[in-house]
């Protein structure tokens, strides 16, 4: 399993990839739709590829939670088999 902090890396990383941002771009606590313009699909693209990338399966009904890079990473540590 990756460390702590390639795993924080890498769900950066995702985060970037699917709302086409730098990391620099993207703060803890940025709200992608708000202060980024991201829309519902880049929002399912970016629950999907982390399921893939970490093998898990995160409730769609966590979206509201997932807002920010801090609240995807506090959904993950709740998540079974993260």
């Amino acid at each position: 399993m990756p460390t702590v902090d390639i795993r924080q890396a890498r769900i950066t990383e995702i985060v970037c990839d699917r709302l086409e941002l730098e990391p620099e771009e993207l703060a803890e606590t940025d709200r992608f739709v708000e202060e980024h313009g991201a829309d519902s699909l880049a929002l399912i693209g970016v629950l999907a590829a982390l399921e893939k990338e970490f093998k898990v399966t995160i409730d769609q009904s966590e979206m509201p939670r997932m807002a920010h890079l801090a609240g995807i990473r506090e959904v993950l540590s709740e998540t079974k088999g993260w």
